[in-house]
């Protein structure tokens, strides 16, 4: 496996990453997309380990208005006045338009690489990218098969750009794995995202991951939780597996 330093140049400007793909030969493309805390080694060793599975792996920085990586140049202490501007910084600038822009660039420059077998193509996505992963199926909906999100925020809210108003547009089967007490998707909210997938009436799978919480998938995260985490990897492999060949 070759990790492969790269740029992806989108509407917005360039947005820096890596691709991890085969010694020789193509496989099918996934987009891994990180959590808040950006590409670093953590999410490396995952993207990484999606693509021993046999694919094509892009991880870009999804918060390249703000900031090339890392994101964090300072000990990241969740509610510290620090931290939390950083946060903000680097989610504002995500509005719902501007991730589908830069998913468009994503899968276009993924499907234009020589290791990419044509076809179908899957995505991830964690934390705040959860929602990316399902608005990445929106914006090209021909190409992307297959959307996962783990512990993702937002996924249901009351503002009008709430990702479900949208699930119309998605022809990807989709899976979500949620957390417990997660105030980014609180129980309330899976509850009613729940309700709008079945209204839906693609193909999903919405779980609850019993005692796991908000990161548990990422393995520097200080709620990681390795049994629950290597569930997850292994729904996510299958999501893959059965959509992607």
């Amino acid at each position: 496996m070759i990790e492969q330093a790269v740029e992806i140049r989108t509407s917005d400007g360039v947005s820096e990453g890596f691709l991890y793909r085969p010694e020789s030969g193509r496989a099918p493309g996934v987009i891994h997309l990180t959590d808040i805390r950006g590409v670093r080694p953590a999410h490396r060793q995952m993207a990484q380990r999606l693509a021993e599975q046999g694919y094509t792996v892009l991880m870009p920085n999804i918060f390249h208005r703000t900031s090339r990586s890392p994101v964090f140049d300072f000990d990241f202490v969740l509610g510290e006045p620090r931290t939390m501007k950083r946060l903000g910084e680097l989610a504002a600038p995500l509005t719902p338009d501007a991730m589908e822009r830069d998913a468009a660039a994503y899968v276009d420059f993924l499907a234009a690489q020589a290791s990419v077998s044509p076809g179908a193509m899957g995505v991830v996505g964690y934390c705040i990218s959860g929602q990316m992963a399902m608005r990445t199926a929106m914006a090209r909906p021909e190409k992307v098969v297959a959307a996962a999100s783990f512990h993702g925020g937002s996924l249901y809210t009351d503002a009008p750009a709430s990702p479900h108003h949208a699930l119309s547009r998605i022809k990807a089967r989709l899976y979500f794995g949620h957390a417990i007490e997660d105030m980014s998707m609180p129980a309330e909210a899976i509850k009613k995202f729940e309700s709008a997938l079945a209204a839906w009436g693609g193909k999903y799978a919405s779980e609850t991951y019993d005692g796991s919480r908000h990161g548990w998938t990422v393995p520097d995260s200080a709620v990681y939780n390795p049994p629950a985490a290597e569930r997850a990897f292994g729904k996510l492999t299958g999501l893959f597996a059965e959509t992607l060949g």
